[in-house]
């Protein structure tokens, strides 16, 4: 087997691409990545040139990874400045290094698309031999599933795990059988936020993203926008990106609309894969009383219960969500640095932080918003 990298995902067909990964997770996809890069939400100016590693042989194409050359290491949502910083005293350049993850995206799915189990162990390997060829520092592996974090880890890549809060279906025949499942007072705090939202004369619709007209596309983008103005940041994504993937037939985009009036005041974005909802933007007019969580949380979560999706996937960080229903969760990334010294350094800080991950997911279980059940008395 021979390794080639791609310098776009376009420089492939889609057919060739997505055969090789799951059809139920959008983010791997040829439409999503291709329109990153062509509507100039990735590429070198920004820190993120593609260089995808194609895997063949004389059978034709056994595994693909998405894999980007980084100069820094914003927008991956798995926070290695410190590592950066250690590497920076002792004489030895952090940026570029390769990433193999999809940009601007903490939802954990495959990142090695693989026709068997060998071409997915080949190219897992591939990951630290061409960090090492290309001299740059390392090779990251971002928000893994099972069977690519197993072969990155069989690699000789080192785990790094983080909390993130998910909502599971348990069958709910809708919202309120939902919040029947809650102790009486988080099921109170919740109905008295959503009332408030009612009451400030907000109704909601959700909609698929090829259904809106490019004015309401428009609208959308001003929002999501928003959001990052107001911490003086420049929008990941582009406007031009959303008026492509987010309007192409049957695309995966879901948009949660607020509706003040005739007003679009506040959206969250979002994607539907397999059985799936992923929540992944957010942006507001103004500030509104319990719209954030009405917006990204509730509406979601109703949307999963009416369309008999079983996950909803909101994103990265967030204790609050734990109080509204979703359960912490621990998320896996790998990891192989070129210099020894750093590389034991971090292998020994990552073996402290997942035992207090461990930890936390347990503490934070506890206080799970969900009904106790008494155990059955021995007899």
């Amino acid at each position: 087997m021979r390794v080639r990298h791609l310098e776009s995902v376009a420089a492939l067909p889609a057919a060739q691409w997505d055969a090789l990964f799951p059809p139920g997770y959008p983010f791997t996809r040829h439409a999503f990545l291709a329109a990153l890069e062509a509507h100039d939400c990735v590429g070198t100016e920004l820190g993120w040139t593609p260089c995808h590693a194609v895997l063949g042989d004389e059978a034709g194409i056994a595994a693909i990874a998405p894999l980007y050359l980084k100069a820094h290491s914003y927008g991956e949502f798995v926070f290695d400045f410190a590592w950066a910083d250690a590497s920076r005293r002792i004489g030895q350049p952090y940026y570029p290094k390769f990433i193999n993850a999809i940009p601007f995206t903490p939802c954990s799915g495959p990142r090695i698309g693989a026709r068997d189990a060998l071409s997915r162990m080949t190219m897992a390997q591939q990951l630290p031999a061409l960090a090492a060829a290309a001299g740059v520092s390392g090779a990251h592996a971002l928000f893994l599933d099972d069977a690519d974090f197993a072969a990155c880890r069989a690699a000789g890549m080192v785990e790094r795990n983080d909390v993130q809060f998910h909502w599971y279906n348990a069958g709910y025949a809708d919202f309120a059988g939902f919040l029947a499942t809650f102790s009486s007072d988080k099921r109170k705090k919740i109905l008295r936020e959503r009332r408030r939202v009612a009451e400030a004369g907000i109704r909601f619709e959700v909609r698929a993203g090829d259904d809106l007209s490019e004015a309401e596309w428009q609208c959308v983008y001003r929002l999501y926008a928003n959001t990052y103005a107001e911490r003086g940041q420049r929008p990941y994504l582009t406007r031009e990106f959303f008026l492509d993937y987010g309007r192409q037939p049957d695309t995966a985009v879901r948009l949660v609309l607020a509706i003040e009036g005739t007003e679009m005041v506040a959206v969250a974005i979002l994607l539907r894969g397999g059985d799936t909802l992923y929540g992944r933007h957010w942006g507001a007019a103004d500030r509104y009383n319990g719209l954030h969580f009405e917006t990204c949380y509730y509406q979601g979560i109703d949307y999963c219960i009416r369309e008999g999706l079983q996950h909803f996937d909101a994103g990265a960080q967030g204790e609050h969500k734990l109080a509204r229903g979703f359960t912490p969760m621990i998320t896996r990334s790998a990891h192989w640095l070129a210099e020894p010294r750093l590389f034991d350094a971090v292998t020994d800080h990552l073996a402290r932080e997942r035992a207090y991950v461990g930890e936390r997911e347990a503490l934070l279980d506890a206080h799970s918003p969900y009904k106790r059940i008494a155990a059955e008395p021995e007899i």
